[in-house]
């Protein structure tokens, strides 16, 4: 019975992170653009994942675009700013990205 109770504990505790990232990028309307694991109007998550794994510099770069927005990576259709997001949720969600599989 421990450890099941264990084992439901420590799925919660490493489920909680992604969970709480999905949300905080569900509340800055992330997802209206952009799923895990599809493409929608942008990139799936993993794509960006795959694109950007082993660069030193991805997590910035990402960051900025997210609030700055950018364009011509992905294909024609632009990504705008987001200035509802503030430096501190770009690097929260550009690290939940990142470490999508």
């Amino acid at each position: 019975m421990k450890r099941v109770l264990f084992a439901l504990f420590a799925a919660a505790v490493v489920a909680a992170p992604a969970m709480a990232d999905e949300a905080l990028a569900k509340s800055k309307n992330c997802m209206a653009c952009h799923a895990v694991d599809k493409k929608v109007v942008g990139p799936s998550y993993k794509d960006v994942a795959k694109k950007y794994a082993g660069q030193k510099d991805a997590a910035d770069k990402l960051a900025a675009k997210v609030i700055k927005g950018g364009s011509g990576v992905w294909g024609p259709v632009p990504m705008p700013a987001n200035a509802q997001v503030n430096d501190a949720d770009a690097k929260k969600l550009v690290a939940w990205i990142l470490a999508t599989k």
